[in-house]
């Protein structure tokens, strides 16, 4: 049961808020210790054929930002793996960089992965906390290693594991970005500031994803972007809304989605109601369809106009149309703010109907 007074009774101090809270902290502290680490066999063995991320979960979803950052200009293909199996063309000439910010059995899954990089020969480089399971084959394959601060909590972020990504890469001879000190602080000013707007303490009017966790609330989220950023971003909205509030959500990346998904504003789920004044879609039960628009200040003329066509549409079909803007600032910058506001609206949420965010679905094998 949705229970919306439950989102300004949270404390600020509150176990579930530490891991959205400390975003910036792990952002500042992964960089700190990547810059320390001993990546100078990268730098010996010169550029890569392409880069292999190798994870899952907030792991792998580093991997995705690592490709959203570095664009279309990055000189080398980055190839983000989630499956039990790396792809058959990756071999010697590819530096495969396996991550894993958690135990556990998404651990388990990249540590085979790593094994299978070592068997190949591949360039390879572990990233994790201290102990963990991929450490063994980076000594065996004397590779290098970068061991990130452990987080303190079952939380899962993506922060600390892009840090130590854009620093190996930049090793490799693959600057993903011109200056990434002043990119990875402008990201975690970014951080903090969307953790100052969205704090407990701020009331729903004036609290972005307070606003956002009410509007979310009882409807079916769907949630459309239409750049490489954005489209990462919505990635982690959904994955956040599952994992934290065990909220169902789905997504879309225009063009594509004007063709099947936005079909869906017409279907059942869609804003066909209410048909009289008396009819209420809260009372009554009625599940409806909720547009998400992730708005990236760096789309294309003609990403921003199917964007405007699918909110105009959307909303002359009766759907709620909610916009949320990544602001100005370099991309890894915009990038924070716009998924920090995300994971700061599924834990309202989750809290709203009375879920532990901490706490995960066992997976019975």
């Amino acid at each position: 049961m949705f229970e919306e007074h439950r989102i300004d009774e949270l404390d600020a101090d509150s176990d579930v808020l530490r891991g959205v809270a400390s975003a910036a902290a792990r952002l500042r502290a992964a960089r700190s210790a990547a810059v320390e680490a001993d990546l100078g066999p990268l730098e010996a063995e010169g550029r890569p054929r392409a880069v292999v991320v190798a994870g899952s979960g907030a792991a792998a979803l580093a991997g995705d930002l690592l490709e959203a950052v570095a664009g279309t200009g990055f000189p080398v293909p980055v190839h983000t793996v989630r499956d039990y199996r790396l792809p058959g063309w990756v071999s010697t000439h590819d530096l495969v960089m396996a991550v894993a910010s958690t135990s556990g059995h998404d651990a388990e899954v990249t540590a085979r992965l790593a094994a299978d990089a070592v068997r190949r020969g591949c360039r390879f480089l572990a990233v994790e906390p201290a102990g963990g399971p991929i450490a063994p084959y980076a000594e065996q394959s004397r590779s290098p290693q970068v061991v990130i601060p452990p987080a303190g909590d079952t939380s899962e972020t993506p922060w600390g594991v892009l840090a130590a990504l854009l620093t190996a890469v930049a090793a490799a001879g693959l600057p993903a970005v011109p200056d990434a000190d002043a990119a990875v602080e402008a990201a975690a000013v970014r951080l903090e500031e969307t953790a100052r707007e969205c704090r407990p303490g701020a009331e729903s009017w004036e609290n972005p994803a307070k606003s956002l966790a009410l509007d979310l609330g009882g409807s079916l989220p769907v949630v459309w972007s239409a750049t490489p950023l954005a489209s990462v971003a919505a990635a982690r909205f959904a994955s956040a809304l599952g994992a934290n509030a065990r909220y169902p959500a789905f997504r879309g990346r225009l063009p594509g989605a004007l063709w099947d998904q936005f079909a869906t504003v017409d279907g059942p789920f869609g804003g066909t109601g209410p048909r009289s004044i008396f009819d209420d879609p809260v009372e009554d039960g009625a599940t409806r369809l909720l547009a998400v628009l992730l708005r990236d200040s760096g789309e294309p003329p003609e990403a921003s106009e199917d964007m405007a066509t699918v909110a105009e549409g959307a909303r002359e079909r009766g759907v709620t149309v909610r916009e949320l803007a990544t602001g100005e600032g370099h991309v890894l910058e915009r990038l924070a703010g716009l998924i920090a506001l995300a994971d700061y609206a599924s834990v309202y949420l989750a809290v709203a109907y009375g879920v532990d965010p901490l706490t995960h679905t066992p997976v019975v094998r």
